[in-house]
């Protein structure tokens, strides 16, 4: 884990997977922690079709501007989610390679 974690002064963007339907979810908070598990416990509009969730990457910022410039990156520019699941080794289904 990230030592900057538990310090309230850093915003997060994630990534989480549905195990369900394989979806992502991108997310932006100041408290990481706590919004999994408000994912988890089906708390959060968005994702409760989609539990159980799984973090899968996470991005730490000092800026709350950042960051969220950040999540609307990906959320706006599929290229830029491409790029992350490319780092990651998530492939699309039915794809050879």
């Amino acid at each position: 884990m990230n030592p900057a974690l538990p310090n309230r002064n850093w915003y997060y963007v994630y990534l989480l997977r549905s195990s369900k339907t394989q979806w992502i979810y991108i997310g932006c908070t100041n408290d990481l922690g706590n919004r999994l598990k408000e994912h988890n416990e089906g708390n959060v509009y968005s994702t409760k079709r989609m539990l159980p969730v799984e973090l899968i990457c996470y991005e730490a910022y000092r800026s709350k501007d950042i960051a969220y410039k950040r999540e609307k990156n990906l959320k706006s520019y599929r290229s830029g989610l491409a790029g992350q699941k490319l780092r990651l080794g998530i492939k699309k289904k039915g794809r050879a390679g």
